[in-house]
């Protein structure tokens, strides 16, 4: 009776590990995509704004 106990225990103990390391997984990569959008919505906002300062030092001189 023990031995099915300890089975039991282990197999639940095993599948809330596996079920808790698939969320932290999911939660890992949604951070790294949120991330790389930031970075490549920052690295946009620079060329405009690079580019428009060209621009408005060519029409100055």
């Amino acid at each position: 009776m023990v031995s099915v106990a300890t089975y039991f225990g282990m197999s639940l103990g095993a599948f809330v590990f596996w079920h808790s390391m698939d969320k932290i997984h999911v939660w890992i990569a949604l951070h790294q995509d949120e991330k790389k959008e930031r970075l490549e919505r920052e690295a946009e906002i620079r060329r405009v704004r690079d580019e428009l300062l060209a621009k408005q030092k060519d029409s100055v001189a």
